[in-house]
């Protein structure tokens, strides 16, 4: 009996923000240590996703999370950034899966088989897990960046634009968080320049 291929979900958590990086992963699950309640991020309570976070790294045969910074999404444009991200997760595996699914409608380059699967964090466990771990990184690191730019209030929007995050925005001025290629943002440059 042959080993079953290595399918790894790809997914990332950040595309909508006007702050902070794009986040990343990609997981290889192990179908002999499975994570039960796997289900699209968004869908699940911010505890409930530390959990299976948390049983995700432990349990998986691979995880990767990686990212793309404020400046290159700057540089690239967010959709590329988001793809860049996906490549780096997918290659610190420290293994090459056999096959990676990715959520969205668009797969980055990557050194193994690809395909794009829209609504696949909802479809597809594998995915469902990168999801989880795209998300609670990402969210631990706008509580990071709260610390160091506590006027913002990060850790309540987690840097999208609502309409606390854009007052604050207009009040304080752009940081070196926020992403300057973004509408709200580029408005209030062009404003002051």
């Amino acid at each position: 009996m042959g080993l079953e291929p290595a399918i790894c979900g790809v997914d990332e958590a950040g595309r909508g923000p006007i702050a902070g990086p794009v986040y990343a992963a990609a997981v290889v699950l192990d179908p002999r240590r499975p994570v039960e309640g796997l289900a699209d991020s968004k869908l699940l309570s911010a505890g409930r996703r530390e959990v299976l976070a948390a049983l995700i790294r432990e349990r998986a045969l691979a995880w990767a999370v990686a990212t793309a910074t404020v400046e290159e999404i700057d540089r690239i444009n967010i959709l590329q950034a988001s793809l860049l991200a996906m490549r780096r997760a997918v290659e610190a595996l420290g293994l090459v899966p056999d096959e990676a699914w990715v959520d969205g409608n668009r797969c980055p380059v990557l050194p193994c088989a690809s395909c794009a699967i829209i609504g696949g964090d909802r479809l597809h466990p594998v995915i469902s897990a990168a999801s989880i771990l795209a998300k609670t990184e990402r969210d631990a690191e706008m509580q990071r960046l709260h610390l160091l730019y506590p006027d913002y209030h990060l850790n309540r929007h987690k840097g999208y634009p609502t309409a606390e995050h854009l007052a604050l925005l207009e009040l304080h001025g752009p940081a070196a968080i926020h992403r300057r290629s973004f509408g709200p943002v580029r408005r209030l440059l062009a404003r002051e320049s």
